[in-house]
Formats: structure tokens, sequence, C-alpha cells
């Protein structure tokens, strides 16, 4: 339940929210604070490939933070994610667990009732990740969750170069 004029769940109460995502090639679990090393050192070593990923496209994140602040957003996201008003997921190699990336699920910014807002980054070193994690979580969102629709900026498929993965 929310408070008055607090944010609101945008999934149903009786959705039982996801808590994984598992491929061959990495495996996605709510972040939190338990990753805010890790996810600081992922994002930090590829902020510019980060801001010509799709999705990425008005340069106000990622952005120079400290760890510190980095901890406060993970915090937020992470009370988002128990409040159901957005879910953001970190994206673990797999095998083992580094830090590749993020998927975040909001609500759509216009306000369209059962519509999210996706987007999603990997690190530079990972750019070859980008399109499968994009298929993947496609999927997911069409399977798995109940949005009438997902606003998720695409990706070059067929082989195409992930961005920043050019000569």
């Amino acid at each position: 339940m929310t408070a008055a004029g607090g944010p609101r769940p945008f999934v149903p109460e009786e959705f039982t929210v996801p808590r994984e995502l598992v491929t061959g090639e990495f495996r996605l679990e709510p972040l939190g604070p338990q990753h805010n090393a890790a996810d600081y050192e992922a994002w930090t070593s590829s902020m510019a490939h980060i801001r010509e990923t799709p999705g990425f496209p008005d340069g106000s994140w990622p952005r120079q933070m400290t760890p510190e602040e980095n901890l406060g957003d993970l915090r937020r996201h992470a009370g988002d994610f128990a409040g159901r008003t957005g879910f953001t997921y970190t994206v673990l190699a797999r095998p083992g667990d580094r830090v590749v990336g993020c998927v975040y699920i909001y609500p759509a910014e216009d306000g369209a009732a059962g519509a999210a807002d996706v987007s999603s980054w990997v690190r530079a070193d990972r750019a070859e990740l980008d399109v499968p994690l994009h298929d993947a979580v496609s999927a997911w969102l069409a399977d798995a969750w109940p949005f009438t629709a997902v606003r998720y900026a695409p990706r070059a498929s067929g082989g195409a170069a992930a961005p920043g993965a050019g000569a």
C-alpha cells in the first residue's frame, strides 16, 4: 500500500516480481547496495560506451559521481524495487559474478497506464552482450511481466557491432 500522494506501484499487487533472469551468458538479479563497488567500477570504466548505447541519448547519465553517491543511487533503486515503483537489475557475467551491466524497468514517462520504459547498458569490454541482453530482456518482459507496452530502444541485429565496438 502507498501513502496518499506517494509513488504508486506500477505492477499489480498480485503480480510476483521476478527475482532473476538467467541465460548462458549472464544473470540478472535486483540491484542493491551490496553491488556498489562492482557496479561503480563497471559504469565508470565505460562512461563513453554507455552514452553511445541506445536509450541513453540525453547525456544526463552516466556522470561523474563518488562511490558514496553511487551507493545512494543503489539504495534508491533498491527502495523503488521494494516499493514496486521501479525495477533495476544488475547484470552479472556467467560463469562468475562480475558486474557487466544494468537493466532499468520504470513506468512510462508519459504516464501511459501499463507501459514501461526500459533501458540497459553493458560495460565497454563486454559490448558483445548488448544485443543478447536486449533480446533476452525483451522476451522476458513479453513473457513474464504484465505490461501492455514496453518502450526499449532497439539494437542492431544480425551480427552488427554493438555501440562503441567499431574500429
